[in-house]
């Protein structure tokens, strides 16, 4: 598909963005359309994952048919099986009348499993029947069913890995992977991020009957360099909490932290030990062994220069800094023991001197802002000068700068 047609099924769909990852979903979506095959599209919960069995369904010749999307993990297992093939009267305990199901009243149109992987494997032995035969049975019924059901399938759960735990059966698996979509997560989307702000904050001034919230520069760099666990649906909250509880419609970044989860944290690693600002992670514990294993001359400079700058506040030059210890489970703390002279007597008359050691403990946030300080003072202020000097872009040290008030 050309790209012009691609935005047409964005504008249709009201799908938001022009990453490359988005648009290659949307055009599989429609190739695979006309099509029978079955669809399992993947990504983490929040991405939009429930706009591509649309486009899939509006698609193809099944478009006039019914459009029926269940979410399979909502459904409790007890009536799970008779909410997708329906049941007799008298199958169990208030089954007080006859229930067709989805599968019945979806035949020939499409029905979307959403969130497939919650399925029981009772029930995932059903749905396999469907999708080689097309048949059916209800439950409390000995009669065999046909129907013409096209089955689109999405998921936030690693299969390969539900299929090894023995949660999900394999064969099921690849009946429905016929045709794989992944849909990119929002922290590789890059300003698509702020285009679905500016989207939200709008829809939201129409709704609320007052004027579009609006984000200063800094507060831009703090959405875009914010890791989204929530994807979309998180970003749509948070501009709607934004929108209702703020008087002022200029959004700072001050302002925007403030209603983002504490986990900034693990922002500042990249931009504090080396700003890889294009590889993205899917934890903080991902983070913590990337600094670990893959910035290791980064960490030795990090070492050196805190020596230089507790040796310059005490006036010491006798101090040890310890490695920084790190744990999957614990945060980055960098130690740092200086000795501390102190008379102890032993005797009247005999008086030695010994070494107290004293543990200080220097957050991260104070090691990024003094080590930005050294490098401006090293630099004279030549901000481009001190960027490369950090091996970090200059918009994160201006960013940097402005967070720490550093100007």
């Amino acid at each position: 598909m050309t790209r012009a047609e691609i935005q047409q099924v964005k504008q249709r769909f009201g799908i938001i963005g022009n990453t490359e990852a988005l648009s290659r979903a949307i055009d599989v979506a429609i190739q695979v359309a006309p099509t029978d095959l079955s669809v399992l599209i993947t990504g983490e919960s929040g991405v939009g994952k429930e706009s591509f069995p649309q486009i899939i369904h509006q698609y193809s010749r099944r478009k006039h048919g019914q459009y029926i999307a269940v979410n399979c993990g909502a459904i409790p297992e007890g009536t799970i099986d008779s909410e997708l093939f329906g049941h007799e009267k008298g199958a169990f305990t208030g089954a007080i009348g006859e229930r067709k199901g989805y599968f019945g009243e979806a035949d020939g149109g499409t029905i979307f499993l959403d969130e497939v992987g919650e399925l029981p494997m009772p029930t995932q032995a059903r749905l396999l029947r469907v999708l080689e035969s097309g048949e059916f049975i209800k439950v409390g019924s000995s009669k065999v069913q046909k129907t013409d059901v096209r089955i689109v399938a999405a998921t936030n759960v690693n299969l390969t890995q539900a299929i090894a735990e023995g949660r999900f059966r394999e064969d099921l698996y690849y009946r429905l992977n016929t045709v794989p979509i992944q849909i990119p997560p929002l922290r590789e989307r890059g300003e698509d991020a702020l285009l679905l702000f500016r989207k939200f904050a709008s829809d939201f001034a129409e709704k609320y009957r007052m004027p579009a919230i609006q984000l200063t520069e800094d507060a831009k760099q703090v959405l875009l360099s914010y890791q989204w666990p929530g994807n979309v649906r998180q970003l749509k909250n948070i501009t709607e909490q934004i929108s209702i509880i703020e008087t002022n419609r200029e959004i700072t970044a001050a302002i925007l932290r403030s209603y983002l989860p504490d986990n900034l944290q693990t922002q500042r690693l990249p931009a504090l030990m080396g700003a890889r600002e294009n590889k993205h992670f899917e934890s903080e514990r991902e983070i913590l062994y990337s600094v670990l294993f893959d910035m290791r001359q980064e960490v030795a400079e990090l070492k050196k220069m805190v020596h230089n700058l507790m040796a310059e506040r005490t006036g010491q030059t006798n101090q040890v800094v310890t490695t920084p210890v790190v744990s999957p489970s614990q945060p980055v703390v960098n130690t740092i023991i200086h000795p501390v002279q102190s008379s102890v007597c032993k005797d009247d008359d005999d008086i030695q001197d010994t070494e107290e050691y004293i543990e200080e403990s220097l957050s991260l946030d104070d090691v990024e802002k003094e080590i930005i300080r050294k490098a401006l003072e090293k630099h004279h202020g030549k901000r481009k000068s001190a960027a490369k000097d950090l091996n970090i872009s200059e918009r994160t040290l201006y960013r940097k700068i402005k967070e720490y008030g550093l100007e």
